[in-house]
């Protein structure tokens, strides 16, 4: 019997970190690294059971904080793709603009944001806000500029509306371009709540995270950032479940390209 491709591909990096969880409890054993440098994989494991109720209590709030930031994203790049789409000075106009402030580091403009904005909700859902948007408007734009020009002039031939070619074609045709920039952004959605977090705020992630280093708790710092890697990780496999559901022909084709 033939093994699936994909149960074979998760195989090599499943047993990759395997490997690297195995090489970390030797190293804890037999005390090459020190234990305040370097908790062992049991003692993190320990502190993730004992802090779970508080790790689950402040993971909430930085998820709350990431859900309203990616959304406010995606509704945003969503229009200003549509709009650059449609006029072609204003994407040549607005696009560099967008391009060039990804040259700013993000942790740098976090302060800038607390001084404006204050210590509450809306920096935190600022920031998420800014590290989401670009993937979003890049692969909604990218997706609407791969449809073929061909299928757009039969489409006006027959007497479609910008509109009906922008919901009938232009959308379906982008949707696995979109997928791929909202699975990037879901993952930074999650990474920007903790760091804005880290600059102040009565919960999350982040501010868990600055309570446990300033009291030299390691365990529960690698604990933190094993629970931050873990609900990235879920976040972007929903993003692909969600896709399914949205793009049921995609699935079926790489159903019978695997079967194949």
């Amino acid at each position: 019997m033939k093994k699936s491709p994909s149960i074979i591909s998760k195989l090599y990096p499943l047993s990759f970190l395997a490997l690297l969880l195995l090489l970390w409890w030797l190293a804890c054993a037999l005390g090459l690294i020190p234990a305040f440098m370097l908790p062992s994989p049991g003692r993190v494991l320990a502190a993730f059971i004992g802090d779970f109720p508080l790790l689950m209590q402040n993971a909430a709030v930085s998820l709350t904080e990431s859900a309203i930031g990616l959304s406010a994203s995606i509704a945003a790049a969503f229009f200003l793709a549509v709009a650059m789409d449609r006029f072609a000075f204003l994407r040549r106009a607005v696009y560099p603009v967008i391009v060039l402030t990804q040259t700013v580091p993000t942790i740098a403009v976090a302060p800038l944001l607390v001084l404006w904005l204050g210590y509450g909700l809306l920096p935190k859902i600022t920031l998420i806000f800014i590290t989401c948007f670009f993937p979003l408007v890049v692969s909604i734009l990218s997706g609407f500029a791969a449809v073929d020009p061909d299928t757009v002039r039969l489409f006006q031939s027959m007497g479609a509306s910008r509109r009906q070619i922008l919901w009938q074609l232009k959308l379906p045709s982008s949707l696995e371009s979109f997928f791929s920039g909202l699975r990037v952004s879901t993952a930074y959605s999650i990474v920007g709540a903790v760091v804005a977090e880290w600059l102040g705020g009565n919960g999350g992630l982040g501010v868990y995270m600055t309570r446990v280093r300033k009291a030299y708790a390691f365990d529960k710092m690698f604990a933190v950032i094993f629970l931050i890697s873990g609900i990235s990780l879920l976040a972007m496999w929903l993003v692909s479940l969600l896709q399914r559901g949205a793009m049921p022909w995609k699935h079926r084709q790489d159903t019978r390209a695997i079967l194949k």
